[in-house]
């Protein structure tokens, strides 16, 4: 059946269609944008919703662009490269005032410019899929195709660094040449400033001669390999003597030294320019104690210690705070910044309070949020509570639930909050909001 024709609404969190049927039901439309009028066919019928696909477009969006990549619409890694770059991020910016208008109830009293940077080659790390697949002609290294878990046949790809997508042809090559190829699930992508690394997951050990022709392909490539031959603590580089990889912020004078399976953020650009706005909006002052959760490696830590009289830094991943902590002896910052292991997710008022006053609080949580700190602070005596919040959020729906708990429960105000456009042509929300206390205020970003 694909006679139906649709007015697309609006467009969800994953960057589909929104539309009503004749008889009212909600109606996902893949490949479709606001204000179009499309002929669908349905591929799914829910009790409460439907779900379609755009079979031809009748009326289109002035915001409609032809897709850069070949690939867009059957492979899974961008849903968005019909739409105009610039109109993504408003789009981002709208889904965000949603969220927490109607999920916390609060309205940010400042919006705040967006963060966005290259549309294209910015991703510094990705994991490919690779699977063996004789009727495609052998070897397939990429993205998983939409809604499926079948691998995309695919040769190159616009949005990882040009020099990485010149390496996909070569690997699918080299891979088939493996006495393990049938058993190679994924290679994990790591770009440093100096350095790239592949990181080779095998579910069976590799043969000497595997290893010689993963040394070539790496002489002859430039690139480093790491191999894992189980879970991410076990992967370890091919060759011992190999450099670290790292990421620099020169605004800092810091470099950050990372291994290829650690969590870091994806886009290098992006992320200085994140860090950036965060320390402007916590304005931070020599006197101030600030406390930094979910902090990683120290990716913001390390910056704030830099204008702070003390930053601590609390993290679950004992890795990451290792990490941390040799950055913090490096730049010779370890008397200005501390480090802890803890699960944050099950933090209450009375572990906050053991750590003294902070003038300032950074959270950067992962997707899930950071709920039990939100209530932990809310319960906090307004004169221990921090003057200022900054929240990095990767999740707009998570950020909204703890903003109407610092708001409702806790007594800030949700002074600023906007969209940073980590993700170019997909459908992930970043995001950074400033929660105060006192007085209403118009924040300073630079």
């Amino acid at each position: 059946m694909s006679n139906t024709v649709l007015s697309i609404e609006s467009l969800d969190l994953s960057a589909q269609g929104v539309a009503h049927d004749d008889e009212g039901k909600v109606v996902f439309v893949e490949g479709a944008l606001p204000g179009e009028k499309v002929r669908v066919e349905f591929s799914r019928h829910k009790k409460n919703y439907n779900k379609a696909q755009v079979v031809e477009v009748l009326q289109a969006s002035p915001l409609r662009v032809t897709p850069r990549c070949p690939y867009f619409g059957q492979c899974g890694g961008c849903v968005m490269q019909h739409l105009d770059a610039d109109a993504q991020i408003a789009i981002k910016q709208r889904a965000l005032e949603d969220m927490l208008r109607h999920i916390g109830r609060v309205q940010a009293a400042q919006i705040l410019p967006p963060i966005y940077g290259a549309f294209w080659g910015y991703r510094m790390k990705a994991r490919f899929s690779a699977r063996f697949v004789a009727k495609k002609g052998g070897m397939l290294v990429g993205f998983r195709e939409r809604n499926s878990r079948f691998v995309m046949d695919m040769e190159h790809c616009q949005v990882v660094p040009p020099h990485v997508s010149a390496l996909l042809k070569p690997l699918r090559a080299l891979l088939e040449t493996l006495s393990v190829a049938r058993r190679v699930p994924q290679i994990e992508l790591a770009v440093g400033d100096a350095q790239t690394v592949l990181v080779l997951r095998h579910l069976e050990p590799l043969s000497a001669e595997d290893h010689d022709k993963l040394r070539q392909f790496a002489q002859e490539h430039q690139i480093q390999w790491w191999l894992q031959p189980k879970g991410p603590e076990t992967a370890h580089p091919l060759e011992a003597d190999q450099e670290d990889l790292y990421y620099s912020l020169p605004e800092y004078d810091l470099q950050m030294h990372f291994k290829p399976t650690d969590f870091t953020q994806v886009n290098h650009g992006i992320n200085r320019v994140l860090i950036r706005r965060a320390l402007a909006l916590l304005d931070i002052q020599p006197h101030h104690r600030v406390v930094d959760l979910f902090c990683g490696l120290g990716n913001f830590t390390l910056p704030i210690a830099r204008t702070a009289r003390e930053v601590v830094g609390v993290e679950g991943s004992e890795v990451l705070i290792e990490r941390a902590r040799a950055a913090a002896q490096k730049h010779d910052l370890a008397d200005r910044a501390q480090f802890s292991v803890l699960d944050l997710f099950q933090v209450d008022e009375e572990w906050l309070q053991t750590l003294g006053h902070f003038d300032r609080m950074l959270i950067d949580p992962p997707r899930d949020g950071a709920v039990a700190v939100a209530k932990a602070v809310s319960a906090l005596p307004v004169q221990a509570q921090p003057e200022r919040i900054v929240y990095v959020s990767c999740n707009p729906s998570t950020l909204a639930r703890d903003a109407g708990i610092l708001t409702h429960v806790g007594g800030y105000r949700l002074q600023a909050a906007g969209v940073v456009n980590m993700f170019p042509h997909t459908a992930h929300i970043e995001s950074i909001a400033v929660f105060t206390k006192g007085t209403q205020e118009r924040l300073s970003i630079d």
